[in-house]
């Protein structure tokens, strides 16, 4: 197993041990993550499916999961609470049965492990796609208050010889297409498009920072300072401006091209006087086409291991692996999953 990149994390779960729930027990690559993180006492791993068929896959990949607990949703004690608790959770959008139907998946099952406090955190996907792990969250642990959407951040490491390109955060790439206006049913504006923005630059701050991050975050664009127009210039500009407001202690400026979110020649050049132009570690990308590209270039073609996406917005730590995802991978993940608490 490769070692840990932000063993400060794993110092404060030693602090406070906690429980986090894996969808898919029976994957091999989640088994050996498991078997890794109970040698290490400081998270406990629930893992979903059967027991026999949890054990004879552990047995398989000769992984020690001795002291995990294992909970098959087909004779789970506490079932009829469970369903009770999903069906008012659901608010007559699904039937008793429809409920039971949903908690014999493992992403239903564990989700619900959260939202009634028998587990502090899930990580799924191995198996199921993104929107099967974010769906449940959505409809059982919801948004927290304040929160007006869900959304996801990616944190990037490598050796670098240039201390302030080691860690970086990039955000959404993985679960906003775009941003648009949300309205009532009289056609009132709620919530713009640039406050959800400018909410998934300051969650995403928020997040680099318990990576030991100092946020200096760049609402990424292809103009800088009104160099070029368009509907995303105009996003990223008003963007930053309700950013700022929203979070008066973070450094947050744009809209920027990337060059100058990160050369400090060119980022001085086009932005003079900005605190962040050239300085840069914290990207926010105006829709996921560029997001989900740019933090791909720079984990295949820039060298950095690529953390996430980490999901921000929730009122419990969820979160989603990649189904290409390796034991490490699972493994770093738990313990970033943990530590959002």
């Amino acid at each position: 197993m490769e070692k840990f990149q932000f063993p400060s994390m794993i110092e404060k779960l030693k602090q406070s041990p906690k429980t986090i729930v894996f969808t898919e027990g029976t994957d091999a690559r989640i088994l050996e993550a498991a078997a890794e993180l109970l040698k290490d006492s400081f998270l406990k791993p629930i893992l979903v499916g059967s027991e026999a068929e949890v054990t004879a896959a552990a047995d398989k990949g000769g992984f020690n999961i001795a002291g995990a607990d294992i909970v098959d949703p087909a004779n789970y004690a506490k079932m009829d609470a469970m369903v009770a608790k999903m069906v008012e959770l659901r608010k007559g959008k699904m039937t008793e049965e429809e409920c039971k139907t949903a908690l014999q998946k493992g992403n239903y099952f564990g989700t619900m492990l959260v939202a009634m406090g028998e587990a502090d955190c899930l990580l799924g996907g191995a198996t199921y796609s993104t929107a099967d792990t974010v769906r449940p969250a959505l409809q059982l642990v919801k948004t927290r208050p304040g929160a007006h959407l869900v959304s996801s951040c990616f944190i990037l490491t490598r050796d670098t010889g240039d201390e302030a390109l080691r860690n970086l955060c990039m955000g959404d790439c993985a679960i906003n297409l775009s941003y648009e206006d949300s309205l009532d049913k009289e056609g009132n504006v709620t919530v713009t498009a640039a406050q959800k923005l400018a909410e998934v630059a300051v969650e995403s701050a928020k997040t680099a920072k318990i990576f030991g991050i100092e946020p200096k975050v760049a609402m990424l664009s292809f103009s800088t300072k009104g160099s070029g127009k368009g509907s995303t210039v105009a996003l990223s500009a008003e963007a930053t401006k309700v950013a700022q407001e929203m979070a008066p202690d973070i450094a947050i400026d744009g809209e920027m091209q990337f060059d100058a979110a990160v050369s400090p020649t060119v980022g001085q050049l086009k932005f003079p006087g900005s605190k962040v132009a050239g300085y840069a570690n914290t990207f926010i990308f105006p829709n996921i086409e560029a997001g989900n590209i740019g933090y791909k270039i720079a984990q295949r073609l820039g060298g950095y291991d690529a953390y996430g996406p980490i999901l921000l917005g929730l009122n419990a730590p969820i979160n989603d692996l990649s189904r290409g995802c390796v034991a490490s991978e699972v493994y770093s993940m738990a313990i970033i999953t943990a530590a959002l608490i």
